[in-house]
């Protein structure tokens, strides 16, 4: 195949049409970020010949990395933002090696994810290098040769393994992409007809109807979304009809990337995830479906990397797109059972996350009845991430019960990790609900892992906007258990306290937590938490031990302040009798805290069980009301009905 015919095909398409364009626009509104990748552009020129199979130490991703060839972007970029040849050079002299000594008998090269990101990463920077006379006809054939390869390779890799995993639909992009860039022929539609096929039918089976990749980790939903949107994309651009669900369920996607994005733009690191920056993400997404709510948590101008992404037609689509606010503050997302509540859209704003659904398979953690707290700017409760995957203390220690905000009875663990990617002791998880307005939030969820041991968990969260949160956790058992909760704060700040009450403070944001529980102790300790595979720092951790016989309820108050201006809070629990019987409630059916925070004063009711028997109502902190969980706003003047959570 000549060259000409390979980046002149009609009826097919790239990202981007003109390198040169976005490169001139690069230069001009991102030198920093052309700057870095040009410098990482030289590391990669070198004439040294290349073991492509070298594994530095005891971690196999780092072969299966380094065979996608992602760095090769680097090159591509730089030659386009300089038209230097070495750049060009290089990648050509590498590309021929790669293809030449990495035959498929190579399996740590082979397998059908890094066959399929490959894919991706090669027929995207082969575009980089139209102008180049390094790039000749020679090396388009032995390039388009081993593309189609690549893709007969994955026309032969298709199992119930693949339907249920994103191995599945990262391979399927790399064969679209295969037959939307190859010349056209019954052999390359067949390649776009199978991976849209494909496609279809691993959307159905991994995302939820609430629009959520099944794998329960955002890093994998990124990732998974990210294929979709590529395919969406050049399937519009080369006129090739999609299955109808592919579109729809893509945007539902998107929705889930916005509503679960904190207020710094970034993801939580729930399960197997890094902290990620999904803007650029919501910028694709943004263009792609001309969703102006999408575009308001995108750059308000496309960053470096969507230049190449969306290319000048993209670009165009996003920049005269209107930007407008989303419908909701909170979302419920109740096939995957996450919660979301935040004050506003705004980086400063408060954003409390509870998850209590499915373990997500291999990248899943045992983290059911998790929160995650994020104000003023930065995580205060956080998910510790996922560190590595190479089976061992630190694999198990980043998975396990303990590394979450939830709750741990008799020191059994749910969720146990038998190596890197199955556990035993799988759980179901029940009771989900999820209540919001204006003023209040609600979440509540348990599940079933010790119900051999005689013991239901519930957890109620109950956000008091703007911010005081209160954990309402319900040990439902038959005879004597002892219980932990545990409590992981972000690196940014110090831990300090004793006692029931502790204190998180940082430069940016102060919380102060508060425990309720008979015979509760507490102590502060020393975590790990980390942002980025292969890379962790110390963190403050609580952990609190208390025991019951039968039902035992445990309250936690946690109430955010500014930086040096933080507010007394002042926490009672009272008792709440029957109004019309006359008669106080056991502390096991209905109790009640009054919670004083600076100018804030509710009385904040939880019934562990239904009380009215006849008609009834209760009476608490002078409060008069009927409900299963009520929120009185006594700064108001509230003390009849309040707000009802929950019936």
């Amino acid at each position: 195949m000549s060259k000409s015919t390979f980046f002149k095909q009609p009826g097919k398409a790239f990202f981007f049409d003109d390198p040169s364009a976005i490169a001139k626009r690069a230069l001009s509104d991102f030198p920093d970020d052309c700057k870095r990748v040009i410098g990482v552009a030289d590391d990669i020129v070198f004439n040294e010949e290349i073991d492509w199979l070298f594994q530095p130490g005891d971690d196999p991703e780092w072969v299966y990395a380094f065979n996608r060839t992602a760095f090769w972007t680097n090159l591509g970029q730089a030659y386009a933002l300089t038209g230097d040849e070495k750049y060009a050079l290089a990648f050509s002299a590498q590309l021929r090696h790669w293809i030449v000594t990495v035959p498929q008998t190579c399996e740590k090269a082979w397998r059908s994810i890094d066959a399929g990101l490959r894919l991706k990463n090669w027929l995207t920077v082969m575009r980089y290098f139209e102008a180049s006379p390094a790039v000749g006809d020679d090396l388009i054939e032995l390039f388009s040769d081993s593309v189609a390869g690549h893709a007969d390779f994955l026309m032969g890799v298709w199992d119930p393994f693949n339907l249920m995993s994103n191995w599945g639909i990262l391979s399927s992009r790399g064969l679209f992409m295969a037959g939307a860039m190859l010349p056209d022929s019954a052999r390359t539609r067949g390649y776009m007809t199978e991976a849209a096929r494909r496609l279809s039918l691993a959307m159905q089976m991994q995302v939820y109807r609430d629009g959520v990749h099944w794998e329960q980790s955002p890093m994998y939903h990124h990732e998974v979304l990210e294929c979709y949107l590529d395919v969406v994309l050049l399937a519009r651009r080369c006129g090739v009809p999609l299955p109808e669900n592919i579109e729809r369920q893509t945007r539902d996607m998107c929705g889930f990337i916005l509503y679960s994005s904190k207020p710094d733009h970034r993801g939580i690191c729930m399960g197997d995830s890094d902290s990620i920056d999904h803007r650029s993400l919501l910028t694709k997404s943004a263009a792609l479906f001309g969703d102006g709510e999408l575009k308001s948590r995108a750059y308000a101008q496309p960053c470096y990397d969507s230049l190449w992404e969306l290319g000048e037609t993209g670009l165009s689509e996003f920049e005269a797109l209107e930007v407008s606010a989303p419908i909701w503050t909170d979302k419920a997302f109740s096939d995957s059972n996450n919660f979301y509540f935040r004050t506003g859209w705004d980086d400063l704003a408060t954003f409390v996350h509870f998850g209590c659904g499915t373990l997500g398979a291999g990248h899943g953690h045992a983290d059911k009845q998790h929160v995650d707290v994020f104000s003023r700017g930065e995580d205060i409760l956080i998910d510790p991430g996922r560190y590595t995957y190479v089976f061992g203390e630190d694999r198990i220690r980043y998975k396990e019960l303990r590394a979450h905000n939830t709750i741990m009875a008799d020191g059994v663990d749910f969720y146990v990790c038998k190596d890197s990617w199955e556990c035993r002791d799988l759980t179901r998880g029940v009771n989900q609900k999820f209540y919001a307005d204006s003023r209040y939030g609600y979440a509540e969820g348990g599940h079933l892992a010790y119900i051999d041991r005689g013991i239901f968990i519930n957890r109620r969260v109950i956000f008091l906007k703007p911010d005081i949160i209160v954990l309402a956790d319900e040990l439902y058992a038959s005879g004597k258990h002892s219980y932990s909760q545990f409590f992981h704060f972000n690196s940014a700040g110090r831990l300090e306290g004793g006692g029931s009450r502790f204190f998180y403070r940082s430069c940016k944001a102060a919380a102060e937590v508060v425990f309720l529980a008979d015979g509760l102790s507490c102590e502060m300790g020393e975590g790990r938490m980390s942002r980025k595979y292969n890379q962790e720092e110390v963190s403050g951790v609580l952990t609190t031990s208390f025991e019951g016989d039968g039902f035992t309820g445990a309250f936690t108050v946690i109430a955010l302040s500014d930086a040096g201006r933080e507010k007394e809070l002042h926490v009672q629990r009272h008792s709440v009798s029957s109004t019309f019987k006359g008669v106080v409630f056991d502390s096991s059916q209905v109790e009640a805290l009054s919670i004083m925070f600076g100018e804030q004063h509710f009385t904040v009711v939880v019934a562990h069980e239904e009380f009215a028997s006849p008609t009834d109502t209760f009476e608490a902190d002078g409060c008069i009301g009927f409900g299963s969980c009520v929120v009185f706003d006594r700064a108001a003047g509230e003390t009849e009905t309040g707000t009802v959570l929950l019936w």
